[in-house]
């Protein structure tokens, strides 16, 4: 199997994200680094792909270059897509340009600043049939693929209620006024958007619930708050959820938990059954009924659906974690990428990963949230 030739843009020196997903590409040999533009710096560009042994010709300053030499290359020399790894404010001009161009793309998230933008982009990309991920790299996790193989099966019965939490306390100081390069940009509504926490990680929480149950939000009912003084975006955020079949449920995502590390966790409750997953403790699903005693699934055990089996590599009672699971989004995005190239239909959950209309129903929920917590009426109908 030939491998797939990726750029990326973003992600240079200094840069944590950058790191992660190239680990994560590198996990399966499938993918291998040829072009960048790895920081809004040419300098610092240009000395980022030096580091990574990439060849002068396809080391770029800027990311305009990259695209305008990649366009004129054989078709047989080019990347097969594009990795985008910047801050949220440079998403939309680099996707919108390599997807109008036909190269499929993989972006991080938030995807874009505005639902406009999203539009853009899913005009751009259903006339040029590129295929275009987003790294929600949570719903890379056997377990995440567990737990929704067991709701949409029926085996928690009807949902009722979900709650889902992501804490974090890496932002309860002022960290934007250091030096810390993550939390300047995270910080700057410029550069990361209408919201802080809720966009940054409020946006992993809304895409898990979506990924596990399938429901859709009917209203929002959300308070943001800004604790640190002077942070002119959203540090804690709760919300209540109506969903169009009748459940509720409860978002919480806050970066100013003094002391927690990356407390992502969900529980969705039925009327037959709970299943309840820790991110911190990813091996594990915790399933719950009316008739019989808890039970705890382990990953890799071959009572597992498919789904979940597909995403494991190591036996059971050996950890997965982090960039396995980023590794599980990308091979998804690659066999939609190689079925597009030969011509061929995609079977479904061969290509498991969150795709633009992910990217953009996650962008609407984080206008939507906005909205509510500026409302007086705060219950803010989705539209």
């Amino acid at each position: 199997m030939r491998k797939l030739r990726y750029a990326m843009v973003g992600g240079g020196r200094d840069a944590f994200i950058g790191v992660v997903h190239r680990r994560a590409m590198a996990l399966d040999g499938q993918m291998e680094l040829v072009a960048g533009a790895l920081s809004s710096n040419p300098d610092k560009a240009r000395d980022s792909g030096r580091d990574l042994g990439l060849a002068d010709a396809r080391n770029h300053g800027d990311w305009q270059s990259l695209l305008d030499d990649e366009l004129k290359r054989p078709i047989d020399e080019r990347i097969d897509f594009v990795s985008i790894v910047t801050p949220n404010h440079l998403h939309y001009p680099v996707a919108l340009a390599f997807a109008q161009a036909g190269i499929n793309v993989v972006c991080d998230k938030p995807l874009v600043h505005t639902s406009a933008q999203a539009d853009d982009l899913s005009r751009a990309v259903k006339q040029s049939g590129a295929v275009f991920a987003v790294t929600y790299n949570y719903t890379g996790y056997p377990m995440v693929r567990q737990a929704r193989h067991m709701v949409r099966s029926g085996q928690l019965g009807e949902i009722r209620k979900v709650l889902v939490e992501y804490n974090q306390g890496w932002l309860a100081t002022q960290l934007e006024s250091s030096a810390n390069k993550q939390a300047d940009w995270r910080t700057d509504p410029g550069r990361s958007g209408i919201a802080g926490a809720m966009g940054d990680i409020g946006s992993h929480a809304e895409n898990l619930i979506a990924t596990i149950t399938g429901l859709h939000i009917e209203s929002i009912c959300a308070d943001l708050t800004s604790f640190v003084p002077g942070r002119r975006l959203d540090d804690d955020g709760s919300l209540l959820l109506r969903f169009t079949n009748g459940a509720r449920g409860v978002l919480t995502a806050s970066q100013i938990v003094a002391g927690v590390e990356n407390d992502l966790r969900v529980r969705i409750v039925g009327t037959q059954g709970t299943i309840t997953w820790h991110q911190e403790d990813p091996n594990r699903l915790i399933h719950t009924s009316l008739e019989d005693a808890p039970r705890i699934l382990t990953r890799g055990s071959t009572s597992l659906c498919p789904a979940s089996l597909k995403a494991t590599r190591l036996p059971a009672g050996h950890p997965e974690g982090f960039h396995e699971a980023f590794a599980n989004v990308y091979l998804g995005a690659a066999e939609a990428m190689r079925a597009r190239s030969e011509g061929r239909a995609l079977a479904e959950l061969e290509g498991d990963y969150p795709t633009l209309a992910d990217g953009a129903r996650g962008v609407r929920f984080i206008e939507l949230t906005v909205e509510s917590a500026k409302s007086e009426m705060k219950w803010t109908r989705w539209s």
